[in-house]
């Protein structure tokens, strides 16, 4: 069987549940998935078209504007079951902030703050996202709940942790917009 990435696998999940467009599957992403694993429009185009190539997934009738949707093959599901059953991956923090925070001694003190206000706010924003999905969907997938639980308790920890560094010198977490 081909070997699936983790994007090529996810968008093959998402197909599990019927024919998406690519516009749909961006659409997904954008719901929670993107906080986690980065995905750009070009890379899911770019990773349909891969899918196709391979015959897991198999494209529908174009929808006018609507877009070309796309539908999971038997191939697919087999591809996609036998990716699942591999151990992830282990994580890799990529965290441009804690790069420009470990030269944070060769910075002016006012504009650290400035950047970590300006992610202290994009976290905040995270946190209220994860916290504004409907219970209904957390009560009827256990998995996905625990997803957003995972992403809930990543924010605040994040959260908190700026909060300490009101102690480096020079250096406030927040932009007096609180």
């Amino acid at each position: 069987m081909d070997e699936l990435n983790a994007t090529a696998a996810s968008l093959l999940g998402f197909l599990h549940d019927g024919p998406k467009t690519g516009w749909d599957l961006l659409q997904e992403i954008d719901r929670g998935f993107r906080h986690f694993w980065n995905v750009t429009s070009s890379h899911v185009y770019r990773e349909l078209k891969g899918l196709q190539a391979k015959g897991f997934i198999e494209a529908g009738q174009r929808r006018s504007r609507d877009g070309q949707p796309y539908s999971i093959t038997d191939r697919g599901r087999a591809a996609f079951a036998e990716w699942l059953t591999r151990a992830p991956g282990h994580e890799t923090m990529r965290i441009p902030l804690l790069v420009t925070l470990w030269f944070g001694a060769h910075l002016d003190p006012e504009l650290l703050s400035g950047f970590i206000a300006e992610h202290r706010r994009t976290n905040e924003r995270r946190l209220q996202d994860y916290r504004a999905v409907p219970r209904e969907a957390l009560s009827d997938n256990p998995f996905f709940a625990a997803v957003v639980g995972f992403g809930i308790a990543y924010e605040q920890a994040v959260l908190d942790w700026m909060s300490s560094l009101d102690t480096l010198p020079g250096v406030s977490s927040t932009d007096g917009s609180e």
